[in-house]
């Protein structure tokens, strides 16, 4: 049996259970001698989280099934913490005729007892991703409601964040006081979109404007002030860009 071995540890793993790759990967060795199986790859991700494939060790991985016939972990959550990717994974090795195996969960596909407990235990690492999500969700509306802290991921176009704070960023909050200013005289976002870069205005990664980021700059809430979550809008504790005036004018009323 030719066996693909899958190590996996993200930042979080190694410092909350101590999880070690080179550990990982000379159990997965020691188990192919006691079995008499054949080491036809060994695949390691480094610093990935489990929750989606977005793994290149991973990806090598499943690109090179014919070279192997079973993929062999310590544990079921090395390989997927999500249930839809693990069965889109057993789905791929049932249609190819690959196995796979869990030493630490003694699990293995040739059983439907293996394939019913493996399932299992994939929905309740999915379960606690899940609330790991809500409890986030839950914080970040109490935020919403209290008009405190900052919401949302990166920083948006024309504020960077700084001491966990949005703070204006002087040239690009010019250049959204423009595409307000130009709305409100009466132009479309598709005709704003090409006056920035006919302007040789730099969008927020460098590239050229488009007309989606004309609009969503336009329908955010944040350069007024104001901050949205799940459809609470809340005075925000950052400094706004454009009057609420001007907001208002451009989108027909205040955030509600």
């Amino acid at each position: 049996m030719r066996a693909a071995l899958y190590a996996r540890v993200s930042t979080e793993d190694q410092a909350k259970e101590g999880f070690s790759l080179d550990a990982q990967m000379k159990k997965l060795e020691a188990y192919c001698r006691s079995r008499e199986w054949k080491p036809a790859g060994r695949f390691i991700d480094e610093g990935y989280s489990g929750r989606n494939v977005d793994r290149p060790a991973y990806r090598a991985m499943m690109d090179s099934v014919n070279d192997w016939d079973v993929i062999l972990v310590m544990k079921m959550d090395r390989i997927h913490r999500n249930s839809v990717n693990f069965t889109e994974m057993m789905n791929l090795l049932k249609k190819t005729g690959k196995e796979f195996n869990s030493i630490q969960e003694k699990f293995d596909t040739t059983t439907a007892m293996g394939r019913f407990v493996m399932d299992i235990i994939q929905r309740i690492a999915q379960l606690e991703s899940e609330q790991i999500g809500e409890r986030v969700k839950m914080g970040m509306q109490r935020k919403a409601r209290c008009g405190t802290g900052t919401l949302g991921s990166g920083h948006p176009y024309g504020y960077v964040y700084s001491n966990g704070n949005l703070e204006i960023e002087p040239h690009e909050a010019s250049t959204v006081r423009m595409i307000y200013d130009l709305r409100a005289e009466g132009l479309s976002a598709e005709a704003i979109t090409r006056a920035l870069n006919d302007s040789c205005i730099p969008a927020k990664k460098g590239g050229a404007w488009n007309r989606q980021s004309v609009h969503g700059i336009l329908r955010n809430p944040l350069y007024a002030g104001y901050v949205k979550w799940d459809g609470i809008v809340r005075k925000g504790e950052h400094q706004a860009i454009v009057e609420s005036s001007v907001f208002a004018k451009v989108n027909g009323g205040l955030p509600a």
